[in-house]
């Protein structure tokens, strides 16, 4: 059973999850002030973080593929198909995490963005294959809570398109209530809208040799499990 410290810990540190998904980290920054006609220096500590875990060591972020999503392949003909460690059930796809990082610290501490951190899961991905014979993988996805997008490795035709590249943005303003699992040892965040980036929906018209993807197309509602740290 988990302590009520990191009991409490895990439930900051979803709930910051939350709310990274939910926007964008800020990119403004705000200058030191210096007066008087002279330069001036201000040292300041780093707040101390309101919760971390330093290694993610698993489940999965899962998507549940749209409707409209699933129409589209079949009027492009595009053939999905899962890559590595990856598993696709009816229209569930997940991808096993495979290590990362996350830090929450309270919003009021002025540390921007307050959720930092990265959610890996190398070894895995989604292969589409076209009408065209063209074959696109997207493999190895990162999520980046900060900037709430999942960025990933694109091929084509087994070339390297992109090493890293913003595929999918994440949108947690539909999140439902976080979800602790004691018994299962787990934190799942469910309902976060995946949608494509112009980056991702540009690249695949180009491949394909289409123009009905655009940016923002829905492409399902993602559940993100996290293990918790051990008691």
């Amino acid at each position: 059973m988990l302590s009520l410290k990191k009991k409490s810990a895990v439930l900051a540190l979803s709930a910051g999850l939350v709310l990274g998904l939910a926007a964008c980290g800020s990119n403004d920054t705000e200058s030191v002030g210096t007066g008087g006609g002279s330069e001036s220096t201000e040292t300041t500590s780093e707040p101390t973080p309101a919760a971390q875990i330093d290694t993610l060591s698993g489940k999965q972020t899962a998507v549940t593929l749209d409707e409209g999503f699933l129409a589209g392949l079949t009027a492009l003909k595009l053939t999905p198909a899962t890559l590595g460690g990856a598993t696709l059930e009816g229209a569930k796809i997940a991808f096993p995490i495979t290590g990362g990082n996350v830090t929450y610290f309270d919003p009021a501490s002025g540390v921007d963005p307050y959720v930092q951190g990265l959610i890996n899961h190398d070894g895995s991905g989604l292969q589409l294959t076209g009408a065209n014979g063209k074959v696109v993988k997207l493999e190895n996805f990162v999520v980046d809570p900060a900037k709430s997008v999942l960025n990933g490795k694109v091929t084509v035709d087994g070339a390297v398109f992109a090493e890293s590249a913003d595929l999918f943005f994440l949108d947690g303003s539909t999140l439902k209530p976080l979800a602790v699992n004691e018994a299962d040892g787990t934190a799942v965040l469910e309902g976060t809208t995946v949608s494509l980036t112009k980056t991702a929906a540009d690249a695949l018209n180009m491949v394909f040799e289409t123009d009905a993807l655009a940016e923002f197309f829905k492409v399902g509602i993602a559940e993100i499990t996290v293990a918790l740290p051990a008691s």
